[in-house]
């Protein structure tokens, strides 16, 4: 190991290995060295080439070189099962849902078993009859598809997968299935499905219905008869006010996927992975690998030499993955090595337009992806065909779209834009082709000790430039951005954050990535906490009109707005006339507690009293801060012992305070301090002994940060958790 390439990695990306992929022992502690590991991978994966009598040390070391220089890596179950006796190395999966007990109850198993071995779901559930539909052979009603799914959900909350990541799915419904409606508000309540993306499939006709103001049909499954014809509008409304609130459904275009379905003889595609990017057929799966954009650019332009050799290294490494697999059921197997679909992608795509000096939103911007991605595309399915001339074209060739075209591959799919988000963390670039969310930000480390961590493709265009100072950092750490900061105009528009791009924009970058994209794209349209119900359903109808195969909006703080109820669901909360009002008058003595919070302004000092055993007044006083904070910090106390002694229950006022994000973001042993209101609303549920769920912004489990939408999910941009696995 000695005389091979030493790997050097940013410096948060060694505690996410040690803590996600490399092995430890019976004892919990790290064996493995980050070249350990890059080597087991290599050599595994290497492994298969010597079934077509190639010499595997060679292809070994050329895969390890790949890996170890970091511009390429595998999804992540590869990293971590390669070599190792669970050996299941594919991140993607789609299982079938029938209609009898039966079939439910074998697809909630192998759901368990997938997960287990490190993969995510995908299930189309309209095969399920439709809530209150005839059981005949029990005499009953049928519970529909969303009660199926909280069984499926429930499942995947208690199984590890492969003891490293919790397990994702992706639910999804037809649009002309009977219990869409009920399906579309699936998710506004808040905690249901937690373990479930969901998507509604809009096919062409239904979004032809819609262009006109037309009525559309909910069919029953089992008799083929519609049960109800509503105006199609009313249904998209629903859908976009469902997404606005909460971020689901996203949608998938069913026609259009279809159309693209390379086997079509082998079956239809009626689902795609958690986040989106694969559609695969029942019992269909892929395994992903991402190149890094960052380390193939030279210049002004791209190092379409590098990337050339880049992509065929990579493409023959997915392809020796199938090879080695240890599949997680024999059907899976079997469909899996019959269509070979391998899905490589892209990840760094925000600094390879830094360094290129296009901006994001930019014409420019979008036919360098074209050009990329075709360049990609078309590199990746030459290299595809020389090795079915190698070793032949995958088993389900004959009668496939390829064979129609006269095109002998080794693989049914070569191409997918896959979320990176661990991945990209170790390589030290973005995430897929997603913009920067942040330019700069504070972490506190050794006690009280504040860091500063600036991009440092803008430290270093700062540098050259004579203009980086210690203050500027400081300012571009507090907001995250250049924006209204006293800086020429080329860099403001250059280095551009995801919040500042307008949607339209989000779209058009996608549409062109999928473009020349065999499978699909994982990307999330951002959208400002005020943009409006009508923005989402605009972004909705240009991902259509543009090419897209789906879409998966996030509209930011979205979870801090009024859930939607309809039906039987009614809110919990109590009304002003029904809450207990307490005395306003203050005993002479009242008993508390105190609690010491870290803030980037000083300690904060929290105290609370109670009377009666109930919570009764706040004091907050802040230490090594100025007076303007001070004064804040005090009015706050003042206000919530006003809301407590006037019956606010302090469940309702912490979960107001809690998640409120700020420009000095402090890290403790246990999360993430945002703010002020945030730090008060941390001690008091320290001070009451509760705690409660964040209702404005998801938290990430792992280091206590807040988690942004990205790549079709929720992810962590500090230590690369993710809601999708």
């Amino acid at each position: 190991m000695e005389e091979r390439r030493k790997v050097v990695l940013p410096a948060n990306a060694v505690p996410i290995l040690e803590q996600r992929y490399l092995r430890k022992d019976e004892e919990g502690q790290v064996v493995e060295t980050v070249e350990e590991m890059f080597w087991r991978v290599a050599s595994a994966v290497s492994g298969a080439e010597a079934r077509w009598g190639v010499a595997p040390e060679v292809w070994a070391e050329r895969f390890y070189d790949m890996m170890a220089r970091l511009d390429f890596l595998p999804n992540s179950p590869t990293l971590m099962n390669a070599g190792t006796p669970m050996g299941q190395l594919s991140a993607c999966f789609v299982l079938p849902v029938g209609d009898s007990m039966e079939e439910i109850f074998d697809a909630l198993k192998w759901t368990a078993l997938v997960h287990k071995s490190g993969g995510g779901t995908g299930f189309n559930f309209s095969r399920l009859r439709p809530s209150g539909d005839v059981v005949r052979s029990t005499r009953g009603v049928a519970s529909g598809p969303v009660s199926f799914m909280e069984l499926f959900d429930g499942c995947t909350e208690v199984v590890k997968q492969g003891g490293m990541r919790r397990g994702a799915n992706m639910g999804i419904l037809d649009c002309d299935h009977p219990d869409l409606l009920h399906f579309l508000s699936a998710k506004t309540r808040e905690g249901r499905l937690a373990n479930f993306n969901i998507s509604v499939a809009l096919s062409d006709a239904f979004m032809e219905t819609l262009d006109g103001d037309g009525q559309w049909s909910l069919v029953n499954r089992r008799t083929k008869e519609a049960v109800r014809t509503l105006p199609a509008r009313e249904i998209f409304d629903l859908l976009v006010e469902s997404a606005w609130a909460t971020g689901d459904p996203g949608l998938i275009f069913s026609d259009r996927i279809e159309a693209d379905n390379p086997t079509p003889h082998v079956g239809r595609i009626e689902a795609t992975n958690p986040c989106g990017e694969q559609p695969l057929l029942p019992f269909e799966s892929c395994n992903l690998g991402s190149i890094n954009l960052l380390h193939m650019v030279e210049g002004d332009d791209f190092d379409w030499k590098k990337l050339d050799q880049t992509v065929r290294l990579a493409v023959r490494f997915l392809d020796d993955v199938i090879e080695i697999n240890a599949f997680p059921l024999p059907q899976i197997a079997e469909r899996s090595r019959g269509n070979r679909k391998i899905g490589l992608g892209v990840m760094g795509w925000a600094e390879a337009l830094f360094h290129l000096g296009l901006p994001y939103d930019s014409d420019e911007a979008l036919r360098k992806a074209e050009r990329l991605m075709a360049f990609i595309s078309s590199v990746g399915r030459e290299e595809s065909r020389l090795l079915a001339e190698e070793r032949g074209v995958f088993p389900n060739w004959e009668g496939s779209r390829w064979q129609e075209k006269g095109i002998p591959l080794r693989n049914a799919t070569v191409t997918t834009l896959a979320p990176t988000g661990t991945i990209a963390l170790i390589s030290g670039c973005s995430s897929g082709i997603e913009p920067v969310f942040a330019l700069a930000y504070r972490r506190k480390v050794f006690g009280d000790q504040v860091l500063t961590y600036v991009n440092t493709i803008l430290t270093e265009e700062l540098q050259k430039r004579g203009l980086y100072t210690d203050d500027l950092a400081r300012q571009i750490a507090e907001s995250g951005s250049l924006k209204g900061l006293d800086l020429p105009e080329d860099l403001r528009r250059l280095f551009i954050t995801s919040h500042e791009i307008h949607p339209q924009w989000h779209v058009k970058m996608q549409a062109a990535f999928q473009r020349h994209t065999d499978n699909a794209v994982s990307k999330t349209i951002n959208l400002p906490h005020e943009a409006s119900v009508d923005d989402v359903a605009a972004a909705y109808l240009q991902a259509y009109r543009e090419g897209c195969k789906g879409i998966t909006v996030y509209r930011d703080r979205c979870k801090a707005a009024q859930v939607l109820y309809r039906g039987e669901e009614k809110s919990s909360e109590p009304t002003a006339e029904k809450r207990e009002r307490k005395p306003a008058g203050r005993p002479g003595v009242l008993r508390g507690t105190t609690v010491k919070i870290m803030t980037s302004f000083g300690n904060l000092y929290l105290t609370v009293n109670e009377l009666e055993g109930k919570p009764f007044e706040v004091f907050a006083t802040l230490g090594k801060s100025g007076k303007d904070t001070m004064a804040h910090t005090e009015a706050l106390g003042r206000l919530i012992s006003l809301a407590l002694r006037s019956g606010v229950p302090s469940r309702q006022i912490i979960e107001q305070l809690k998640g409120i994000g700020g420009s000095q973001p402090v890290w403790e042993s246990d999360g993430v301090i945002l703010s002020l209101p945030d730090a008060v609303a941390r001690g008091l549920e320290r001070a009451l002994g509760e705690s409660f769920v964040d209702s404005s912004r998801e938290m990430c489990p792992s280091c206590g940060a807040p988690l942004v939408a990205a790549e079709g999910c929720l992810k962590c941009e500090g230590c690369g958790y993710s809601k999708c696995g």
